[in-house]
């Protein structure tokens, strides 16, 4: 037997340390075993073996091995333990495998909301074939990073699948990261019928059992190809070659919850552990990677040109949510058959009930924002779920003057169900897709469907192929705009242009943008699929800022029950990050109320985010009593992408 120190795989950040268990002596770093903390089994996992005995400690012994991480994953677990300001045990949580499931508990190979995949083409174009080539190259020079971009169309998923081919054919693994794996059925339906069984699945909708069957499929070598969501850059493929970030743009690959990584960078520090190329593509590709990496170009969008794009100026428009531009193309659908998608990215009725009287807005009583109005009749918070019935006077001085401030996706249905009874209807967001199999179905019904319209929020813009859709809408481009954040025109831009891209795969499209805003720098070069010329711009601002990639940002948020609470834990914890090399300290200041808790942030700009974090960690680990006992939280976030 030998002595091995042993994280216990749990949260509390007052116990973010290794703790010594006696081990036997075959047991290796990775391993995870059973041990006893607190009066309690728990798993932990073993960083380190023949270590010393602490002194004046009895050590107790651990369980069997049940299972292991392998070193990779290990060294980059606690990576982003440090890198994100997190503890080594939720890091280590993400990598190490749950209690083994008995095998056919399985989906069939895991795919079976998938939908058909296409032909392999009979040849690749010149652009295809040439980033191929030099995908190829990196993963026989042992690993790489690159940019893959090109306009909606232009078949980056055909260069995906060509690379996983070439790292198979290499003895190699390989992961393909989307952004939501529900929303791309497409993709996964295209390596599934390419790759076969050779797939594993990973999503949020899969079972516990099922989701340990593919993990088991992985590492045993069944499974050498991954599609998934930001989860999936975690998967035990044995000897990883090929690492793709498909909608490398999408936010949804930052995890918001403890440890806040973003999968992106997450996926570029393990191929580089692993000698694996990294391939990130978009049509509209973030700053950050544009600035950073080496470009591949795929210049033109396969079969059809991109579609025109006119900007309709709502300010000499009286009939919003549809102008008379959009409602003349949409009548022309429904009179002679098509498909158009409708964009507006706000969900419910109306975002704001506003009295006219007084001037007071409906505001939820847990959190700092405005209740929007749903068709049942009643005013939702879409943060805390907390919901009351729509008054037909203002609770605050009795007058009927109530105003509707803004459209949500239910009026836009509503108003087309009474404009335009003849162009089916289907609504795709949060409300509609909520249960099971709803958003398969909608996708499948748009599909088949000879006149119809799509009418969502930003899923509607998420990397869906659809052939015979002629008309493509943002009903609201301004929506994101008014946001206070610094990646607000670029979200913007990105959202305009990706919606675009539905339009017009298989023969001309049109595209309409409604804004109050028509001369705004994301809207008018996104009207004119103006990618570089957006990409330059957005980061001579930055640079002057000294926003990413010219810099770091580090977020410390404080939530609790009353006001002061977080204000103080922020203040002390700036005195002890004064001074660090490089670093700008902002705060602390408060932030919006949520769910009924008072938040505060203590934001950091530094060239160098690992340090900065890692030590507000630490502090926050030495705080950790009092703050529990004063009901604070506290979360570290290392390039957020929202600061509200």
């Amino acid at each position: 037997m030998r002595l091995a120190e042993v994280f216990p795989l749990v949260t509390a950040r007052a116990l973010a340390r290794p703790f010594t268990y006696e081990v036997p002596d075959d047991v290796e770093r990775g391993a995870v075993v059973s041990v006893g903390l607190g009066g309690r089994r728990v798993r932990g996992v073993v960083v380190d073996v023949g270590v010393d005995a602490p002194e004046g400690v009895e050590i107790a012994s651990a369980g069997a091995v049940v299972d292991r991480v392998p070193p990779a994953l290990l060294e980059l677990a606690l990576w982003v333990a440090e890198y994100y300001g997190s503890t080594p045990a939720r890091a280590l949580a993400l990598v190490a495998p749950h209690a083994r499931s008995r095998r056919g508990e399985r989906r069939e190979p895991a795919s079976r909301d998938a939908f058909p995949g296409e032909p392999e083409p009979a040849q690749l174009t010149a652009a295809q074939g040439a980033s191929v080539e030099r995908i190829v190259a990196a993963l026989d020079a042992g690993g790489g990073h690159v940019l893959l971009y090109g306009p909606t169309g232009s078949g980056k998923t055909e260069v995906y699948l060509q690379a996983c081919a070439a790292a198979l054919a290499r003895g190699k693994g390989a992961i393909v990261l989307v952004p939501e794996i529900a929303l791309t059925p497409q993709t996964v339906g295209r390596f599934a019928a390419r790759f076969g069984d050779g797939v594993a699945v990973l999503h949020s909708a899969l079972t516990e059992a099922e989701r340990r069957d593919e993990r088991e499929r992985i590492a045993g070598g069944e499974a050498r190809v991954v599609v998934g969501a930001r989860s999936a850059v975690f998967s035990p493929v044995d000897g990883l070659g090929l690492v793709v970030v498909d909608e490398e743009h999408d936010s949804s690959f930052k995890q918001e919850s403890d440890p806040r990584y973003d999968a992106r960078t997450v996926a570029a520090k393990r191929a580089s552990l692993e000698g694996a190329v990294a391939v990130y593509g978009s049509a509209t590709p973030r700053a950050e990677s544009w600035a950073s990496l080496e470009r591949l170009a795929l210049p033109a969008r396969i079969g059809a040109p991109l579609p025109t794009v006119r900007i309709v100026d709502l300010r000499r428009e009286a009939g919003y949510p549809l102008s008379a531009p959009l409602l003349a193309e949409l009548s022309a659908l429904e009179e002679k058959g098509g498909r158009a998608i409708l964009l507006l990215n706000r969900r419910g009725v109306s975002g704001a009930i506003h009295c006219r009287a007084c001037g007071v807005s409906r505001r939820c009583p847990s959190c700092d924002v405005t209740l929007t109005l749903h068709r049942d009749g009643r005013l939702h918070c879409h943060h805390c779920g907390f919901s009351e019935e729509h008054a037909s006077r203002c609770p605050e001085c009795g007058s009927v003057e109530l105003a509707r401030i803004g459209a949500g996706t239910q009026r836009l249905e509503s108003e087309l169900a009474r404009r335009l009874p003849g162009l089916e209807r289907i609504r795709l967001d949060a409300d509609s897709a909520a249960k099971p199999g709803a958003l398969r179905d909608a996708l499948e019904r748009f599909a088949r469907a000879p006149a119809a319209t799509l009418i969502g929020t930003q899923m509607v813009a998420k990397g869906h192929h659809f052939a015979g859709v002629s008309v493509a809408a943002v009903v609201d481009a301004d929506t994101g705009l008014a946001f206070p954040d610094f990646r607000a025109e670029e979200r913007t831009f990105q959202l305009v242009t990706q919606l675009a891209g539905r339009s017009g795969r298989a023969a001309p499209g049109r595209v309409l943008v409604q804004t109050y805003q028509p001369d705004s720098r994301p809207v008018a070069l996104a009207a004119r699929h103006g990618v570089e010329e957006f990409l330059k711009g957005e980061l001579e601002r930055r640079r002057l800022l000294g926003y990413p990639p010219f810099g770091h940002l580090v977020r410390i948020v404080v939530s609790g029950p009353g006001k002061e609470g977080p204000s103080a834990v922020l203040t002390e914890i700036r005195a002890q990050l004064e001074g660090m090399p490089g670093t700008d300290l902002l705060g602390p200041a408060p932030l919006v109320r949520l769910r009924g808790r008072h938040r505060a942030q203590l934001l950091a700009k530094t060239g160098s985010p690992r340090p900065v974090a890692s030590r507000s960690a630490r502090l926050l680990v030495a705080a950790a009593p009092a703050m529990r006992r004063d009901g604070l939280a506290a979360s570290v976030d290392v390039d957020p992408q929202t600061l509200l």
